[in-house]
């Protein structure tokens, strides 16, 4: 299939949930095919990729920073972020006022919930979480919008599903107080489960651009 219809057929069948097409290690000239089928939000998971595609890109492009990320590279998408998902740390939150400062604008984040099984996904626990949450006044040029959380790698529907049940339930708790609207949770494996739970942004990938080569 191809990207314009793979493009075509996700929207159709999410609705109201927004897609954000991961776009990383795949060529600009992708991008653009899934931009001209009406594709505006991008997710990428290397800050300086991200920074030269959108150096070549249409400037209406929405750009979602999904990965781990490093704080000696928040400079370089500081002007024009759209929204990190991954913030998994109150250092990445300094980082991130102090270069929005720099750029006189307000950069909208989620924090990201440890919800998995695995040791390898990154995350905040619940009382980091709410550490976080307690300092947020302090961060006059940072947004935080919601939660993030990436379930574990496995084919069993009843430890994913519970994972983005809990990691619902916990955004519920302060949606309100904090002015939430955003939940991101959903891959390509198992964007449909998380739907199911609430996500309001699913990341998909390999199923809209192809397989990846990382050599």
């Amino acid at each position: 299939m191809s990207i314009a219809k793979s493009i075509s057929t996700y929207k159709e069948e999410l609705g109201k949930v927004q897609l954000v097409a991961v776009s990383k290690t795949k060529p600009s000239s992708d991008i653009l095919e899934a931009y001209n089928a009406g594709q505006r939000h991008f997710g990428e998971n290397k800050i300086q990729e991200m920074a030269s595609k959108f150096e070549e890109l249409p400037k209406d492009i929405c750009w979602h920073m999904i990965g781990h990320i490093q704080t000696n590279k928040i400079k370089y998408m500081a002007p024009f972020v759209h929204l990190v998902h991954g913030v998994d740390r109150r250092k990445v939150l300094v980082e991130l006022n102090k270069q929005a400062v720099k750029h006189h604008r307000v950069i909208n984040c989620l924090l990201q919930v440890h919800i998995a099984k695995e040791e390898t996904k990154f995350g905040l626990d619940r009382e980091e979480l709410e550490g976080i949450i307690s300092e947020l006044t302090e961060f006059s040029n940072v947004k935080v919008v919601g939660l993030m959380g990436m379930a574990t790698n496995t084919k069993d529907e009843e430890v994913v599903n519970s994972e983005f049940a809990a990691l619902k339930a916990l955004y519920d708790t302060h949606a309100d107080t904090c002015g939430w609207t955003t939940l991101s949770m959903g891959m390509s494996g198992d964007y449909k489960l998380a739907i199911q739970n609430g996500s309001t942004h699913v990341r998909i990938g390999s199923a809209i651009f192809g397989a990846r080569n990382y050599s």
